[in-house]
């Protein structure tokens, strides 16, 4: 049974089903779940023979065992084991109560010896119900007692909105009657009022016994039930049909009719099962699942399910003032303490009657009489009671008469942390308390009981309940117990990395991309499991490592490792290939060798401390889409720029692997809300201090492999980073380089036409003094402040020590001068050309007008000197051209082979996704075949054209040079939208021309076998037509000019012209008035209104635009040689000889990328990070002044108001009765005074005291206060 249904199942019961959907194919539930029907009668007496004692009439019963006369007269008493066989349920499926708007519930008919594991996994796996963090069980009697207002209050107001701050199950009885039915009612009250988005709706599972079940048959259908539609009748009174406020159904079959009590062993038996199951993600908590029977009222049968409970540990919660059977468990406490036992004796072996004193038998014995109504079994009932008393510090007693529902949770947490230390002496109250709170996710209860002050946490105490808040997505606890005692940095090593990497959902998508990369080490190392095998339940369950063989088929490092380099490319190093032992330019082969031979021994680097532990748990989180997780481990990394970038990246590349459209958007929001996060940060930095904040767009990081944050943000496609001032003037100056911005291009131009200009005035530029000032500048604002808004939160002294910061300093001053002292040195004219032909904005305007000379050389040969094949040509201005397109060639070549990237085929595959170096490799291609074909007399012509059809790529070229323009810019980006809206345009156009197209020639012409005219009439003809070139005389019959044709087949094949066909051409003039309407109407304007959408998408950001693909230009030109082509040639040569034969490295490498290290990292990360903490202020304070914090805060406060006035109302109840009761005990004395006064015992000397003689008393002393 158990085999066939863990088939059935894709995981195991320790996780959450709530995102699955609900499987209709259950026809394999018969197969493992059965019913009991009653076999063998045996006679009820008090029915007179008519009625078994299963309850069921005598016709119901099996023919064989009816007729076995003698056994009626063995058997007395109806037994469910013994008269009962089981068979496949017939009733099971979905539930829809008629008349009712509630969604479907679930329900299952079950024989009362399934076993609880089977119905548990059927209820989380296939069913959708999520894993509990709490079960409460709510039992009572037998659903006919009145229910007092005040227990309805805590069910309502305590009990169900403790089970949705806690996650818990409600176990009820499921019938609309008694206890049960309040349950209901209070889950339908607090589901209604939760809002639609709330994904945390109260669970309430109703365990009924089959038998007592109205309308039970409408349940029947032995192929299940979706949905089985089932009527309510009279839902004002109680009955015993179905709560149709529960969400799933267990209906308990013991073979009975109409008896009651036949789903209390069941019930017992899957309370048992839960109870000893772990919480959270695939069993991860770090404790069992609680498991609480709660006691109202109740009859004399109770004591024996409560002692049963009690012999297996179960708690119990026991409201007083309920009941009877409550009310005697509540006098049972009261007594004195029970004897000493062991902690397990008298769950585990019972309690031995025989020891116990008499006295305390009769003490007993009393109360059960007192309570219970009893017949001659009182001595069980008093065993009972006594079993009870000795476990009754498993037992919790709630006075909600007098405390009050609004702290039911904290009443809950209390009884289950005293049942705990009851089970095991070793355990620690506030241990079990906090591992309790981070079960039910209340960290208010954590910070209102446990961390206020009073408790020295250590950091082993909070080490498991870490884990489970990390697994279980509880960023709250995680919080606080960072801020309580717990170091990161002794908590996070790679092994615990590991482990939580192998805790993901198998729901998620970085499960399922972690799980493929797994599978390919797999193939590799020759150890590949099936799907669902060993590899499977070790990613699902990485808590132990070994380090033996066995770890080789384990999630490591490796596998996250190439899932982030998957995810953000060569834009950054490998990630944790320095803790592996990996070499970043090492081949992906020979890595996963060394991967599954380190794996096969002992890895040591499993017990070493992780480097950057918040960056870590930041991308752990940003890989499970985890926003307020993600958002905290940003709060605490360091260069929040850079990380928020990185995450940004992550999640936008995730998105693209995503199927599921919620998941998806939910990706892309908070891809923004990390970009906006980097935006507002960088901003406040800016704002701060310029120098500082163009260095933390260029600086490398070690710890996100080497990657600056203008090289995060351009692979993360964030344009509204880009848009801001600071980021552009960054590129600003990188693009005019050693000149000023404000320098006019004019100036540009006519420099460069005459180049001894630039010895004059005519170009400013910056002078060293200044560039001595922007290096020492900000440094020497570290002796007022780190920060100089905030100079006496942070002064210089808490960061660093003078004289190591003089030293410094003076240090700093010496290079800056030194430096300046060799430019000084350098020849002014060597210097001033230098700083001319360098910058990036010179290199632009050099290759953009040379650019123009190469189109007209390429059109004067192209259009005159083009000459015939050798040896007649070349000529030489052709000869020209071709050694021009060689220096382009070599300038291609020279981007794709030095790249950024470490990998030659990843830098082919950077220069191949540009869009223009398509369009370059295309003109190159074209210009080869050209060149190659016009050089022979048999494809001259052919070369030809394709040299006038590079021209015109080469000529679209240009295009790109336009992106530099502010307000061109845009459009280049506008134009390349349209011409995809023009694709999807050609679609629809294409099948209209092909309908009209071949109608309109089927109807004019009967047979005309020449393809080359079908494709002409069929295609050509119709598409000139929208243009309005329509010939009228070869359509309309009326204007037919007479011509030679003919209608002989025999002289059209021999290539005769075909005549027109006049038969149906009133329906080709039809055809070409309908065909023009909807072309020139209803395409073209739909294309217009495509254009028109674009336009205004693309135009309302164009800054943001033309800002970010400003950046591309700005390397790319930064980049160049300073001459351009055909002189680039020379450029090449003298680069080959620096770099590769003398090796001098780049300088101008050094404007988009610097690497600091030591003290400058230090202190250039405690400025960001106080940056980050204005900006956070900031946004606190924003949201705290926001209208939804006022009324958020208003509604607190109108709560407490209530609640004050609740308690003034009970105040004033009381004295109202102390009132009475006053008034009553006067009354009492007047007439004792007034019998006494007539009586002759006692004779007065003065008259008895009135009121009015007290009055004047009164206010004197009033007056004298």
């Amino acid at each position: 049974m158990k085999t066939t249904m863990s088939e059935q199942q894709r995981d195991g019961n320790g996780g959450s089903g709530s995102g699955r959907k609900t499987d209709k194919d259950q026809s394999w539930v018969p197969k493992i779940f059965s019913k009991r029907v009653c076999t063998t009668f045996v006679e009820d007496s008090f029915s007179n023979g008519a009625l078994c004692q299963c309850g069921s009439v005598r016709d119901k019963h099996d023919s064989v065992a009816t007729g076995d006369f003698f056994g009626a007269a063995i058997m007395t008493q109806w037994n469910s084991q013994q008269h009962s066989s089981e068979c496949p349920t017939d009733a099971y499926g979905e539930l829809h109560f008629a008349g009712s708007g509630h969604r479907h519930s679930h329900f299952l008919r079950l024989s009362c010896d399934t076993p609880p594991e089977l119905v548990y996994t059927l209820m989380t796996s296939h069913w959708g119900l999520p894993s509990p963090n709490l079960v409460v069980s709510v039992v009572a009697g037998d659903g006919h007692e009145k229910i007092k207002p005040w227990v309805k209050d805590v069910l309502r107001n305590g009990l169900v909105r403790a089970a949705q701050s806690t996650g818990a199950w409600i176990l009820t009885g499921g019938l609309r009657e008694g206890i049960a039915r309040c349950v209901g009612e209070a889950v339908r009250d607090h589901n209604a009022a939760a809002p639609a988005s709330s994904q945390k709706k109260v669970i309430a599972v109703g365990l009924a016994p089959w038998g007592l079940v109205h309308n039970r048959q409408q349940l029947v259908n032995p192929q299940g039930s979706f949905p089985a539609r089932y009527y309510v009748q009279n839902t004002t009174r109680d009955s015993c049909c179905l709560d149709n406020n529960c969400q799933a159904f267990l209906l308990v079959d013991d073979g009975t009719v109409g008896r009651r009590g036949g789903e209390t062993t069941f019930r017992a038996s899957l309370e048992d099962y839960i109870s000893h199951l772990r919480t959270g993600i695939w069993g991860s908590g770090s404790i069992e699942i609680p498991v609480l029977c709660m006691l109202t009222s109740g009859d004399c049968s109770m004591l024996e399910r409560l002692d049963a409970s009690l012999r297996k540990a179960t708690p119990w919660l026991v409201l007083a003032g309920s009941g009877p059977v409550a009310d005697l468990v509540c006098e049972l406490q009261n007594i004195l303490p029970p004897a000493t036992l062991s902690p397990t004796s008298g769950v585990e072996e019972g309690v031995d009657h025989g020891s116990v004193s008499a006295e305390l038998r009769d003490l007993i014995r009393d109360k059960v009489r007192r309570y219970v109504p009893t017949g001659t079994e009182l001595e069980k009932l008093v065993d009972h009671a006594l079993s009870i008393y000795q476990t009754i510090d498993l037992i919790t007693v709630f006075h909600g008469n007098q405390e009050g529902s609004d702290d039911f949770d904290t009443v809950l947490l209390k009884a289950l942390v005293s049942a705990s230390k009851r089970i095991s002496s070793e355990a620690s109250e506030c241990t079990e308390e906090l591992k309790l709170a981070v079960a039910w996710n209340r960290v208010d209860i954590a910070k209102a009981e446990l961390f206020n002050g009073d408790i020295q946490w250590k950091y082993n105490d909070l080490e498991d309940s870490m884990t489970d808040a990390l697994i279980n997505d509880k960023p709250q606890f995680v919080r606080l117990f960072c801020e309580n005692g717990l170091n990161i940095l002794d908590y996070l090593t790679y092994q615990r990395l590991e482990s939580l990497y192998c805790s993901l959902s198998d729901t998620s998508l970085a499960y399922s991309l972690l799980h493929k990369r797994l599978t390919e080490r797999q193939l590799l190392a020759g150890s590949v499991p099936p799907v669902d095998g060993p590899a499977t339940a070790l990613l699902k369950n990485g808590q132990n490592f070994g380090s033996g063989p066995t770890s080789a088929i384990e999630l490591s490092l490796f596998e996250v490792s190439r899932l982030l380099w998957d995810l953000l490319g060569d834009v950054c190093q490998p990630f944790y290939y320095g803790p592996l032992g990996l070499d970043p330019f090492t081949s992906t082969r020979k890595s996963l060798k060394h991967i599954n031979k380190l794996l096969k021994s002992e890895c040591s680097y499993r017990s070493q401390r992780c480097l950057s532990p918040w960056a870590a748990l930041f991308i752990w989180a940003v890989l499970q889409n985890r926003s307020e997780m993600a958002i905290y481990f940003w709060e605490m990394t360091g260069e929040s720029v850079l990380s928020a970038l990185g995450g940004c990246k992550m999640l936008r590349e995730l998105s693209k692997f995503e199927s599921e459209t919620e998941s998806k958007v939910a990706m892309k929001e908070l891809a923004q809300t990390f970009e906006n996060l980097a935006h507002d940060v960088f901003a406040e930095c800016y704002q701060n201090t310029e120098g500082r904040s163009f260095t933390l767009l260029i600086k490398k990081s070690p710890v996100w492999g080497n990657v600056t944050a203008l090289q995060m943000a351009i692979a993360a496609d964030a344009r509204l980073f880009f848009s801001h001032d600071g980021v552009q003037a960054l590129l600003s100056q990188i693009w005019w380089g050693d000149m000023e911005r404000s320098t006019e291009v004019w100036k540009l131009i006519v420099t460069f036409f005459l180049p001894p200009l630039v010895f004059t005035d005519i170009i400013t530029f910056r002078e060293q003094e200044e560039e001595v000032k922007a290096e020492t500048a900000p440094h020497a604002k570290d002796y007022d402040s780190m920060d100089r808004n905030d100079a006496t939160a942070y002064s210089l002294a808490n960061i660093i020590q003078n004289e190591e910061d003089d030293a410094e300093l003076r240090s700093l001053k010496e290079n800056v001068e030194g430096s300046s002292s060799n430019d000084s040195k350098r020849p002014f004219l060597v210097s001033r050309w230098r700083r001319f032909w360098f910058a990036p904005v010179t290199s632009f305007l050099g290759n953009v007008l040379m650019y123009f000379l190469f189109l007209l050389l390429f059109a004067y040969v192209l259009l005159v000197d083009f000459k015939p094949p050798p040896p007649q040509g070349p000529a030489p201005s052709e000869i020209a051209l071709y050694f021009w397109v060689f220096t382009l060639v070599c300038e291609e070549i020279r981007q794709t082979f030095y790249g950024a990237s470490s990998f030659m085929v990843q830098r082919m595959k950077n220069y191949i996704q540009d869009v223009w170096n398509k369009c370059d490799l295309t003109a190159i291609l074209l210009f080869i075949i050209a060149l190659c074909c016009r050089m022979f007399h048999w494809s001259y012509d052919f070369g030809r054209s394709v040299m006038a059809i590079d021209f015109m790529v080469f000529t679209l070229r240009l295009i790109h040079i336009f992106a530099v323009h502010r307000q061109l810019g845009p459009k280049i980006i506008i134009v390349g939208k349209m011409v995809k809206d023009v694709f999807f345009f050609l679609f629809f156009l294409a099948i209209w021309l092909m309908a009209h197209g071949v109608a309109n020639q089927a109807l004019l012409y009967s047979y005309d076998p020449r393809p080359h005219w079908i494709f002409r009439r069929v295609f050509y003809r119709p598409y000139l037509h929208i243009f309005g070139q329509i010939p009228i005389d070869e359509m309309d019959a009326d204007k037919l000019e007479p011509s030679k044709c003919t209608h002989n087949m025999t002289l059209i094949d021999a290539g005769a012209e075909p005549c027109l066909s006049t038969y149906a051409n009133w329906l080709v003039v039809i055809l070409l008035v309908v065909y023009l309407l909807f072309t020139n109407i209803v395409l073209v304007n739909l294309l217009i209104a495509m254009f028109s959408h674009t336009f205004s998408k693309v135009q309302e950001h164009s800054d943001t635009y033309w800002k970010f693909q400003r950046y591309n230009l700005i390397v790319e030109y930064h980049s160049r040689p300073c001459l351009a082509p055909p002189f680039i040639i020379i450029s090449h040569i003298h680069l080959f000889l620096k770099r590769y034969i003398r090796q001098i490295p780049s300088v101008k490498s050094q404007h988009f990328a610097i690497e600091l290290r030591g003290r400058k990292a230090n202190r250039l990360n405690t400025w960001e990070a106080i940056q980050k903490e204005n900006v956070l202020s900031a946004q606190n304070k924003r949201q705290r002044e926001s209208d939804t914090a006022r009324l958020q805060r208003t509604a607190i406060k109108v709560e407490s108001v209530i609640k004050q006035l609740g308690e003034i109302r009970d105040h004033d109840q009381r004295l109202r009765l102390l009132e009475a009761e006053l008034e009553f005990c006067c009354n009492s004395l007047s007439w004792m005074a007034d019998a006494l006064c007539q009586s002759d015992l006692i004779k007065a000397e003065s008259p008895r005291p009135l009121l009015k003689d007290i009055i004047p008393l009164v206010n004197s002393l009033d007056s004298r206060r």
